[in-house]
C-alpha cells in the first residue's frame, strides 16, 4: 500500500490513491482533537502539532519515495510545524478582523492559514535532497492550500468542526498537489 501511495509511475491511478489517503487523513484529523485534548499539560503548539499527525504520515510516505528516511521524517515534522503556523496565522487574522462579520473573518482566517501552512510546508520540503527547488513547482500547492483554507469557513459556519466535510477535500488536494510537485521536481 505504501508503495502504491508513493509511486508516481502511473500518474492517474496513483494520484487517486494519494487523494484517497488525503481524504482519510482529512477525516481522521478533526477526530484526533478530542483525543489530544485529553493530554494534560504540554504547550498548546505541541498539541496542535499532534493533530497534524494523520496528514504528516501521508507526507512522510510521499516524500520517502525520492528521499532517504531522515528526509521523509523531516518533511513530516515540517508538515506538523506548518499546521501550527497555519492555525496561529488564522487565529491572528481572525483577531485583526475583529469588527467584521463572522463569516468574513472565517474566510480571511482560512485564506491566511491555508497560505501560511502550505507555504511553510512547501518551503521545508523544497529544501530536502530531492525536493523541487523551482518556485513555480510549488505554486499549485500554495494556491490549493490557500483557496481550500477559505472553504473551511463554510464548515465552520455549518458547525461541522468534528465532522468536517471540506477538510478531507483540502487534505486530498494538498496531498495530490504535493505528489505532483515531487514528480515534477524529479523530472526536471
Amino acid at each position: 500500500m505504501t508503495q502504491a501511495i508513493a509511486s508516481t509511475d502511473a500518474p492517474r491511478g496513483n494520484l487517486l490513491i494519494v487523494a484517497a489517503g488525503g481524504v482519510l487523513s482529512g477525516i481522521l484529523t478533526p477526530l484526533t482533537v478530542p483525543l489530544i485534548d485529553k493530554i494534560g499539560g504540554g504547550p498548546g503548539d505541541l498539541r496542535i502539532a499532534l493533530v497534524a499527525i494523520p496528514f504528516a504520515v501521508i507526507v512522510f510516505i510521499l516524500v520517502r519515495r525520492f528521499n532517504p528516511p531522515w528526509a521523509a521524517l523531516a518533511a513530516a515534522v515540517v508538515t506538523m510545524m506548518a499546521f501550527v503556523c497555519a492555525v496561529n496565522a488564522a487565529i491572528w487574522i481572525d483577531g485583526q478582523a475583529n469588527g467584521a462579520d463572522k463569516m468574513m473573518r472565517n474566510i480571511l482566517a482560512g485564506l491566511a492559514g491555508g497560505f501560511v501552512g502550505s507555504g511553510v510546508m512547501a518551503l521545508g520540503i523544497a529544501l530536502l535532497p530531492a525536493g523541487p527547488r523551482e518556485a513555480v513547482v510549488w505554486v499549485p500547492v500554495l494556491l490549493t492550500g490557500t483557496l481550500a483554507g477559505a472553504l473551511l469557513a463554510l464548515d465552520n459556519a455549518l458547525g461541522l468542526d468534528l465532522s468536517s466535510v471540506l477538510y478531507p477535500v483540502w487534505q486530498a488536494g494538498i496531498a495530490v498537489r504535493l505528489a505532483m510537485a515531487l514528480r515534477r521536481g524529479r523530472l526536471s
